[in-house]
Parts: C-alpha cells; sequence; structure tokens
C-alpha cells in the first residue's frame, strides 16, 4: 500500500508513533510518505519506502493567523496525485482529519478517492476538541473519517461522552519497538555519570506543561530524597521549568535533579532508573510510562484517563488518586526500599510492556487500511 501519514513532528507521543508506525510499515513493504510542516524528529530514515514532503505555509499580510489547514490540504492533494497516495492516515481529528476531509473532497472532484483513516490521541479531543469554538469542526471531522481509531478505552469513552459521535472507534492502543530497550552496548559504568553507587534514580519525562503536575514529581521526589539517596532526572522541555526550578531551589535539593532537555537518548537514561513518576491530572495513555516499563522500570502514577491500561496497579507500579502526593510517595519508598522487591517491580514492568510491542499492534492498522480500502472499492 501507499500510505499518506499526518502527523505533529515534535517529541511529543502522537508524533512519535505516527512516526515509529510510519517506519515499521515501510519495513513490511508498504510506501510511507510523511507530510507535515517539518521533519518528524524520529524520522532519520529517508530511503526507497519513506518519504518526507514538507508543507509550506506562505505568509500574507492579509492573515493574522497564517491558514496550515489550507496549505496542508492543498499539499495533500498534490501528493496523492503524484505519488498515487491509496491512503491517508491522519493523527489527531483537528486540523489534520480536518484538512484531509478537504483534499479528500478536492480529490473527489477528479474521480480520485482516498479514504482517510483518523487516529484519536487525546489532546484533540480533552483539551482542545471540548471547546466550544472547536467542538463542530471535531464532530465533522470524526465523523467524516473512513475509519476512526483510539489509543486507549478511555479515550474512547471521552470522545462518545464529549461528541455526538456517529462512526465506530476502534481501539488500537500505542505501542513501542522493545528491540530498543534491551541496551545493547550500554555498559555499567556509564550509571555512574548520573549518580553515585548508593543513589536511587528517579525519572519523568514529559513536555512540562501543567497537566503534568511537574509540581508533584518534585513533592514525590522530596520525600522520596529524604527516606534514601536518590537523584532525579527530568526530560523535556516546556513552560512549567522555570517554576520546576524555583520548586527544586526552594526545597533545597537542585543538586539531586538534573534536567536533560530534549533528548534523544531515553532509552539510554531509562536503562539507569529504579523508578518511574507520572502523576498527570490527565492522560489518553501513558507512552512515557510505558517506555519506562519496556525498559523494566516500575511507574507510581495517577490513575487516570488511559495509565490504568498501561500502568497496573500492584503488578508494574502503584496508582493513586491526582495529587495524592502522599500515597505516591508510600508506593515509591515501598518499592525502593528492598532490593528484591524492586528486581520484582522491574521484571513485571518489562513483562507487562510485551503486550504493546509493535509488532503485536501494527498488524492492526494494516487490517484497518485493508478494511478500509475494501470498504471504500465497494462504494
Amino acid at each position: 500500500m501507499k500510505i499518506g501519514i499526518v502527523c505533529y513532528p515534535t517529541f511529543g507521543g502522537s508524533g512519535v508513533v505516527a512516526t515509529e508506525l510510519g517506519l515499521e510499515l515501510s519495513k513490511r513493504g508498504h510506501e510511507i510518505h510523511f507530510i507535515t510542516y517539518n521533519q518528524p524528529v524520529r524520522l532519520e530514515l529517508l530511503g526507497n519506502n519513506v518519504h518526507y514532503h514538507e508543507v509550506n505555509v506562505p505568509e500574507y499580510p492579509l492573515f493574522h493567523y497564517q491558514p496550515y489547514e489550507l496549505a496542508l490540504s492543498s499539499k495533500l492533494v498534490d501528493m496523492v496525485k503524484l505519488h498515487k497516495i491509496e491512503i491517508l492516515h491522519v493523527h489527531y481529528a483537528i486540523p489534520h482529519a480536518y484538512a484531509a476531509y478537504m483534499a479528500k473532497k478536492m480529490l473527489i472532484e477528479e474521480d480520485i478517492y482516498v479514504p482517510i483513516v483518523t487516529t484519536l490521541h487525546g489532546t484533540d479531543i480533552t483539551l482542545v476538541g471540548s471547546h466550544p469554538f472547536y467542538k463542530p469542526a471535531v464532530t465533522f471531522s470524526i465523523n467524516k473519517s473512513d475509519a476512526v481509531t483510539a489509543v486507549s478505552a478511555s479515550l474512547k469513552e471521552d470522545t462518545l461522552r464529549l461528541f455526538d459521535i456517529k462512526n465506530e472507534i476502534e481501539v488500537v492502543p500505542n505501542f513501542i519497538d522493545l528491540e530498543k530497550y534491551k541496551h545493547h552496548g550500554v555498559t555499567e559504568c556509564q550509571r555512574g555519570l548520573m549518580a553515585k553507587d548508593n543513589e536511587k534514580i528517579i525519572t519523568h519525562i514529559s513536555n512540562l506543561r501543567p497537566v503534568k503536575r511537574i509540581e508533584d514529581v518534585i513533592s514525590v521526589f522530596y520525600n522520596i530524597q529524604k527516606a534514601m539517596p536518590a537523584k532525579l532526572m527530568f526530560i523535556g522541555e516546556g513552560p512549567e521549568k522555570e517554576k520546576m526550578e524555583m520548586q527544586c531551589a526552594d526545597l533545597g535539593i537542585t543538586d539531586k535533579v538534573v534536567f536533560f532537555g530534549r533528548s534523544n537518548e531515553i532509552d539510554k537514561i531509562l536503562c539507569f532508573s529504579d523508578l518511574f513518576l507520572l502523576p498527570s491530572q490527565t492522560e489518553s495513555f501513558g507512552l512515557a510510562a510505558l517506555e519506562a516499563m519496556a525498559s523494566g522500570v516500575p511507574v507510581i502514577s495517577s490513575n487516570t484517563g488511559g495509565i490504568p491500561e498501561v500502568n497496573v496497579h500492584g503488578v508494574s507500579g502503584y496508582l493513586s488518586e491526582v495529587g495524592d502526593i502522599e500515597d505516591m510517595s508510600k508506593n515509591a519508598i515501598y518499592i525502593l526500599s528492598d532490593e528484591n522487591r524492586l528486581k520484582t517491580f522491574k521484571e513485571n514492568a518489562r513483562k507487562e510492556s510485551l503486550k504493546f510491542d509493535l509488532h503485536e499492534i501494527v498488524p492492526q492498522y494494516e487490517k484497518i487500511y485493508e478494511k478500509t480500502l475494501a470498504k471504500c472499492l465497494v462504494l
């Protein structure tokens, strides 16, 4: 199949999953065309089966905000015609599904029919889509898609609750390439660059937005380091960073916190981590938690959204109510305070992650493509 993939080319979960999906599909013999405004951050391989097409948005004094949806729709039309793309897989209802539908209508005028598969990732539904200004556009985009998937059962339920959806929504969870988390070539001596032998390594990965409740990450770590020697590793950049640094300074733990910023070496950092913290206000899935579990890192998290579908309470880690710092701290210290217990949780985390290996999930998308194409041929 010739598949066009539209996503945000950023460090966010949706962009990462879309890129990994495209790369794996290319290995399975499909021709993949990424169509977006920048090359996706994890798209390192371009070749015969993987292509990238940049969406340029011309600047006109007339527009206060440049019309990206219009530029994307036009680019999709051009790329479908030029490369004979058979199906479009768009990640996010707005603006991507909306733009894809406009491209589809333009192509129909030329007797070209390209079906749209839309994957909902969370922010497009729970934060942006539920805003009254966007609700009609999101509803329209989902209902006009030829197939719709959501990355968790929780997100599917939220979508059906918030919008008047007529389309069927199929749950296809996020995934990771477990092969990348076997840490080939990583040596124990490298751990010494991050922490002392007697220090536990606690990690958090996110875009540092308020919804991630970064203040809770620091508060839980503060309690952990009072109970045992520990270091906290932050991976990511975002609007909460300055506030985080001030909180660490106020608590007197600046020397125990390391800020890595954006990193393409997440797997190497997780390799030496003992515990992962994810106390988010909401998560449609919890991809960062899954990445940690794949590295054998137990997770202390909130019980919101799709996280309980990934982090199994009492097995791969523990779940707490949003904002319950004391419970999270107690559970974290419980896991870390006994080496045999920590080893068991690490092994369990790795086992739970096997359910989400890309070799288990990507074929589900292939079946959806095939089913969608077959249905459109009948029409």
